[in-house]
């Protein structure tokens, strides 16, 4: 694939790497894929970042046909640029784009210009301890159309951001409010996909468990309210007798890259990893029997986020003393000193640009 650049000739100023945030800055550069149904996938190229000329009529505005991934690039002790599990998360923006129906893309063509994205905007890359490059792929349809239909036109893009440490103050444990009435997703719906609409769905929940003076929501399947499924953006985790368990995949939450690399480790350890449905009246019987040692959510923003308190029915279910457990912080250490090069990759995550 030959990529077409047209390089900024206004690059902007760098922003301080220990005030970087998440999300706030952007940098010089984005890559474009345009697609018809004549031509299909075409006319890749690197461009200036900047607005998007898109008729009003668009349909993403009126419809939400869209996907979106998100991935991080690092900088390795001597200077290099390396991507953590990008194949992953590009097959899975395809099962995004079926689910939405559209249409999917070459997965090589797609990692060549994220590649040759990154490597353009090299110097965005900071080096601070704990920050790194988020990258940002989507697909938005295009078609100047007011209807319910798939689109026939689309644009594939890939904007980059550079993103501070997500722990300032250390890993500390985060509390999570178990919510009964609002629904994130169900099987048979789009829960398992990448797309702006569940992440809109969640927003009322997200915003009320603040005012209560949580940080996040635990979600419980739509059909019955009863099953734990995830944590607000995160798949969750629970530490019962030794065991860990985790919500199957089954169509309603999303397969976090970040997840299955938690469930790999666990495994290479000896622990002993369960998936399968889990009520809350359950968990809760074992924090009140002194079974429930560890809980923590898994994404690609932090990582890893232990889980100190859980809120539910006007009680805190405080798990080991709101202190980050054994296994939390060994699985945070070694999947961030892969991400960074840091200890050798036994798994074949990493690739270096």
């Amino acid at each position: 694939m030959e990529i077409r650049i047209t390089k900024n000739d206004a690059p902007k100023q760098k922003p301080d790497e220990n005030n970087l945030g998440f999300g706030n800055y952007f940098t010089d550069h984005m890559f474009v894929m345009d697609y018809d149904l004549e031509k299909g996938w075409h006319d890749p190229r690197i461009e200036p970042y900047g607005p998007l000329s898109l008729d009003p009529s668009a349909m993403v505005f009126h419809y939400g046909q869209e996907t979106f991934e998100g991935l991080k690039a690092y900088r390795n002790d001597q200077g290099n640029i390396q991507l953590f599990r990008v194949m992953d998360n590009l097959n899975r923006l395809n099962q995004s784009n079926e689910r939405m129906c559209i249409p999917t893309l070459d997965v090589e063509a797609m990692f060549q210009g994220i590649k040759e994205l990154i490597l353009l905007d090299g110097d965005w890359v900071p080096s601070q301890p704990g920050t790194s490059l988020y990258v940002r792929p989507f697909v938005i349809a295009t078609d100047p159309f007011l209807g319910v239909r798939p689109a026939s036109t689309y644009k594939f893009l890939v904007i980059l951001s550079p993103v501070g440490a997500y722990y300032k103050g250390g890993l500390n444990p985060t509390r999570i409010y178990v919510e009964e009435y609002y629904v994130r997703a169900v099987a048979g719906g789009t829960g398992f996909a990448k797309t702006g609409g569940n992440y809109a769905a969640s927003l009322k929940a997200q915003v009320e468990a603040n005012e209560k003076g949580y940080n996040q929501v635990l979600w419980l399947d739509g059909k019955e309210h009863k099953y734990i499924e995830e944590v607000g953006t995160s798949n969750a985790f629970f530490k019962i007798d030794g065991k860990v368990y985790t919500a199957p995949l089954e169509g309603s939450i999303l397969s976090g890259i970040t997840r299955n690399s938690t469930i790999t480790l666990l495994k290479d350890w000896g622990l002993e990893v369960v998936e399968e449905k889990m009520t809350i009246q359950q968990l809760a019987e074992h924090h009140k029997a002194g079974r429930l040692e560890e809980a923590f959510a898994t994404g690609t923003a932090a990582v890893i986020s232990p889980i100190g308190v859980l809120g539910w029915q006007g009680e805190d279910l405080v798990i080991n003393d709101n202190q980050i457990g054994e296994v939390s912080q060994k699985l945070y250490d070694t999947m961030t000193a892969i991400q960074y090069g840091k200890v050798e990759d036994e798994f074949g995550w990493v690739i270096q640009l």
